[in-house]
């Protein structure tokens, strides 16, 4: 748990900068801001956008607009659709994005995430 609390504060996504970052096809572009144990970012995947790794950490994601798939490594498919959101705990379902048309996200992940040890395998 953070020691750190946030005051108040607004967000104009409009001057964080995005950055670049490739996909197995496709590109997506992140816009991030980063507190202590928080991260919150606008990301938009690009038309044929496939995710270039698996991720094992947890997320809060809501769908913006377009649509996308959230595909598990055990071959599970979500499809998430504007307005949609998934919650998942850091190591508790590794998996990737893919979307036809492209996405735009709201990704909110941190230390709230982990694994709780005392409630593992349950």
């Amino acid at each position: 748990m953070s020691t750190q609390n946030i005051p108040f504060q607004t967000i104009d996504w409009t001057k964080v900068p995005k950055v670049e970052y490739k996909g197995e096809t496709g590109v997506a572009y992140w816009q991030t801001i980063q507190f202590q144990g928080l991260r919150v970012r606008i990301v938009e995947y690009s038309k044929g956008y496939i995710a270039d790794h698996w991720c094992e950490k947890g997320h809060i994601v809501h769908c913006l607009e377009g649509d996308f798939i959230s595909e598990l490594k055990d071959g599970t498919k979500h499809a998430m659709t504007r307005g949609m959101t998934y919650v998942v705990s850091d190591q508790l379902s590794t998996h990737r994005s893919v979307t036809e048309k492209g996405a735009k996200l709201l990704i909110i992940d941190g230390d709230f995430l982990k694994l709780d040890p005392a409630n593992a395998g349950q």
